[in-house]
């Protein structure tokens, strides 16, 4: 899995960027269920989806205050 960028994500809409951090969100939730089954076999994904999460926070975020 390969971390986003914040100036790509920064072209997005704010719509585009809600069904993103869902479905970041979804895929955070499986891989914490795989990893806890035992079935999950490279753990860097969950930090990079952790790190893509925060930074489609922190662009809504910058959005909503300007």
């Amino acid at each position: 899995m390969k971390a986003r960028k914040a100036t790509d994500l920064r072209k997005i809409t704010i719509e585009e960027l809600a069904m993103a951090l869902r479905d970041a969100e979804e895929t955070l939730v499986n891989l914490r269920f795989q990893q806890t089954l035992g079935e999950l076999q490279s753990t860097t994904n969950i930090r990079t989806l952790r790190k893509d999460i925060a930074r489609i926070k922190t662009i809504i975020r910058e959005r909503e205050t300007a």
